[in-house]
């Protein structure tokens, strides 16, 4: 069996070594590239990017520049050797006459180079320019033109042409000029020099700029991770200085609106505690008063029957209160975006009986009420929570005898009190959660049910709205779209 015939080393599916360790130091590198700070990178990434831009003009600058001098180069060598071929230069028996040096002076060394291959040189082989195949293939006729670069014995380079020489009773020659390239070649470092050394400068001076913008541009950036740190670490909602209009101030501005929302949230969530504890403390005290009370007369005379009903009647409304505002709290913990199995509804009828419920929470409260037919698609449990908890908050601030007009005219439900109305500052945040204004602070009720209206009312493609009724009092406005607007899929 040959080598090439051997299976792979390793278990069978194994990764190869070579691609492994390829894999491996792509993750390294990767790992390492990650860890250096957004500053550094951006610094970097202007730096390589700059420095290659400046690398690949440079060599362009330099290639275009030696294809340039080369071809001016050869051009003017070819020049001089069709010139020189109309001289004496050209004839074996006149060149011998020129002065010794009269080519090397200039760098110009020439030959004649006879089909036979035998050359002939104006001064000696120490002056004769490289030959080779290339210039005997003129002198055969097996070529008409040849240029090359030839390489001295003495390590300098040459650029050699051969033209065809044709002289009447003489053989075919080969008239070879040769010129060396030792001022092109100069004149190209020279020029490598002065790129590398103003490419080095434009680089460093990328770098410097690359810091400059990087700590510039990311300063946003700095300020908003030291503002996160500082939230973190002292929990102070700060918000931060923005400045301009890019995209970097937009997120400092998006920063500053999450921070005031999550001050708002905090607020909120106190006044939940305090409300909540307000509301949960005067019936869980005045529950635990009336079962002390039962207790000590257990067995006792002095407590009448009538007595005993009233106070078990104070127990069962104490605990149905308590049962309302776990309920209002449990409601709004729900998820807004739970899907729920709805079916279309009639309107009219939910927000009868509503009020029927309702009459019999406010019996001193009369409720003018005119229905018009609406359909619409959803949960019929929510909406009539939520119809019941706006005739609840008008009954509850209508004064005894006070009328609460309600109307229900193509999908609008509005529903108007006689109450005090609501101050104007009070508007924009009635049907916000946990939210009391001060008057409602001394109310029964823990600030929860218009929060209940707003959420069934949008989780059914709907919206409520709060005004100051014309004639005093408050006018309350749910709005909800006709089933045939609504697909099934967008509730």
């Amino acid at each position: 069996m040959s080598q090439q015939d051997l299976p792979p080393a390793g278990p069978p599916g194994a990764e190869p070594k070579p691609r492994r360790h390829r894999r491996v130091a792509q993750q390294l590198a990767g790992t390492m590239w990650t860890r250096l700070s957004l500053r550094v990178r951006v610094a970097a990434f202007i730096t390589l990017v700059v420095g290659a831009t400046v690398a690949i003009t440079s060599l362009a600058v330099w290639v275009t520049v030696r294809v340039q001098y080369y071809n001016s180069f050869d051009d003017t060598l070819v020049s001089r050797a069709r010139a020189l071929l109309q001289t004496p230069a050209a004839d074996p028996t006149q060149v011998v006459r020129f002065p010794e040096g009269t080519f090397a002076a200039a760098g110009t060394r020439l030959a004649i180079v006879y089909p036979d291959g035998t050359p002939f040189f104006s001064k000696g082989p120490d002056d004769a320019p490289p030959t080779g195949q290339p210039e005997l293939e003129v002198a055969l006729g097996a070529s008409d033109f040849s240029l090359r670069t030839v390489r001295a014995a003495n390590g300098e380079k040459f650029r050699v042409v051969a033209i065809p020489s044709i002289r009447e009773s003489e053989p075919r020659t080969a008239f070879v000029l040769a010129q060396t390239t030792r001022d092109v070649d100069r004149t190209l470092r020279s020029l490598a020099t002065a790129l590398l050394v103003i490419g080095g400068a434009g680089v460093g001076l990328a770098a410097y700029a690359g810091v400059y913008v990087a700590r510039q541009g990311l300063r946003p950036v700095s300020r908003l991770t030291e503002a996160a740190e500082h939230v973190a670490r002292t929990g102070e909602l700060r918000p931060i200085d923005v400045h301009g209009g890019d995209e970097l101030a937009r997120l400092g501005s998006s920063f500053n609106k999450m921070l005031t929302a999550v001050e708002r949230s905090r607020d909120l969530q106190r006044r939940l505690v305090g409300d909540a504890g307000h509301e949960l403390r005067t019936p869980l005290t005045s529950l635990r008063t009336n079962l002390d009370l039962l207790a000590q007369a257990e067995g006792r005379v002095g407590l009448s029957a009538t007595d005993r009903a009233e106070l078990l009647d104070d127990v069962r409304a104490q605990a149905e209160e308590l049962t309302g505002l776990v309920g209002d709290l449990v409601e709004l913990s729900r998820d807004e975006v739970d899907r729920f199995e709805g079916r279309e509804l009639d309107m009219a009828e939910i927000v009868s009986t509503a009020t029927e419920r309702a009459r019999r929470r406010a019996p001193t409260v009369q409720f003018d009420v005119t229905i018009r037919p609406w359909t619409v698609y959803g949960d019929a449990r929510a909406l009539e929570r939520a119809v019941l908890n706006l005739l609840d908050n008008a009954g509850k601030w209508s004064p005894p005898g006070g009328t609460v007009t309600v109307r229900l005219t193509d999908g609008v439900i509005t529903v108007t009190d006689q109450g005090p109305g609501i101050a104007e500052a009070d508007l924009p945040f009635v049907f916000d959660r946990f939210y009391r204004a001060e008057e409602s602070r001394t109310m029964p009720g823990s600030g929860l049910g218009l929060a209940i209206v707003r959420q069934a009312a949008e989780r059914h493609g709907g919206s409520v709205t709060a005004d100051r009724a014309p004639g005093g009092g408050a006018l309350l406005k749910m709005r909800l779209p006709h089933s045939s607007s609504v697909t099934h899929t967008d509730l």
